[in-house]
């Protein structure tokens, strides 16, 4: 593999501007997507587990071989969108291993509006 040269300075004032903006927007980004990550409101989740019914994310990582990996492909659809709160548009899509072999997993989240398709899921 060919190395790239760069000319930038890892010293100059200007380069430690930029990384403290980034640093910055990747931790605004984690606190985002750990927002979504938790689904629908407390009440929805309430309701959901005293049917005895198990969270969708709880049923994704039980459904995945123990300790392997998620790419969780879309967490943030609908962001900011249909006035907030349609975490990951409802639905939760991935790519993890089962049984020793790498699958698409799709998880509707019955805690977003009762499990509703959105045009961006």
């Amino acid at each position: 593999m060919a190395v790239l040269k760069i000319k930038v300075s890892t010293r100059d004032d200007r380069f430690k501007q930029n990384q403290a903006a980034m640093a910055d927007l990747v931790a605004d980004l984690e606190a985002q997507r750990a927002k979504h990550a938790v689904g629908g409101n407390e009440k929805s989740r309430a309701r959901h587990v005293s049917r005895g019914k198990k969270l969708p994310r709880d049923r994704v990582y039980g459904l995945l071989d123990a300790g392997s990996p998620f790419l969780e492909l879309s967490p943030m659809a609908a962001h900011g969108m249909h006035g907030g709160g349609i975490h990951g548009s409802g639905i939760i899509t991935g790519i993890g291993r089962v049984a020793d072999q790498e699958c698409v997993i799709v998880c509707n989240d019955a805690t977003i509006k009762g499990g509703t398709y959105y045009p961006e899921t």
